[in-house]
């Protein structure tokens, strides 16, 4: 599974707009949106970088103005830890990656009032970016560039889900575009006003049954945090393995 969820993550990585090749390693750029976990470095499968090579990818980081960080399974690159901790990066965290094949998937008790749909008009996609935009702390005021993502997403085969609760945006969530039948889920998110009555886990479980009824062949997710873990180990996700999120800090 390590091979195929990063395999999954660096495809995706070079797909998007802005990204570029470092030594031994892809870089995931967003030129408008300097959130660190929208920025970040995958190292090639069985990489084994010299500190050459993270001295140039620091570098290519700070000349963007960006934050030296790197996301990957540290199992497809065993040597690339500890070269990184010599040259000053430290440990964030090691996020579980849970998995669920379609048949382990439960579907949640119903929610009242809860209707879920594929946002496609620019109204649609902007109240589920809001959503998404206020939830996970963005600063400012989300504009209609903040959908830009969504409809790539769309357009390349992913899938978006808002939920309403009694008429009025309430959550939301999407899948990844695909890659060899892979898909992520990410950015669910549960305006606060209308968090613990199901929505978060209505809005996994039905992407992910889209995603199995489409074709895909394998649906994966990042827990934030142990409470969403259990959120999702409640509708049949359990944990596959790791990740590695490492970066350099600020004042190195």
């Amino acid at each position: 599974m390590d091979f195929d969820v990063q395999h999954h993550t660096r495809t995706l990585a070079l797909r998007s707009p802005g990204s570029f090749r470092v030594g031994p390693f892809v870089v995931r750029y967003d030129e408008g949106w300097p959130n660190p976990y929208a920025n970040y470095a995958i190292p090639d499968d069985g990489a084994e970088p010299t500190e050459q090579d993270v001295r140039a990818l620091i570098a290519a980081f700070r000349d963007r103005d960006r934050k030296p960080r790197l996301e990957f399974q540290p199992s497809r690159m065993p040597k690339v830890e500890a070269m990184l901790l010599g040259c000053g990066f430290e440990i964030e965290g090691r996020p579980p990656i849970m998995a669920c094949p379609p048949e382990n998937l439960a579907v949640p008790k119903p929610v009242p009032g809860l209707e879920l749909s594929e946002p496609r008009t620019d109204e649609e996609l902007l109240a589920l970016a809001s959503l998404q935009h206020y939830a996970y702390g963005e600063p400012g005021e989300p504009t209609m560039d903040s959908i830009s993502g969504l409809r790539r997403t769309i357009l390349n085969g992913g899938i978006a889900v808002l939920a309403r609760l009694d008429g009025e945006p309430a959550g939301g969530g999407s899948c990844s575009a695909p890659v060899d039948g892979l898909t992520e889920i990410g950015g669910v998110a549960v305006d606060a006003r209308f968090r613990r009555r199901g929505i978060g886990a209505a809005v996994s479980a039905h992407l992910t049954a889209l995603a199995y009824r489409r074709g895909l062949q394998f649906v994966w997710l990042e827990p934030a945090d142990e409470t969403v873990e259990r959120i999702y180990a409640s509708i049949g996700y359990r944990r596959a393995t790791e990740k590695l999120d490492i970066s350099l800090p600020t004042n190195a």
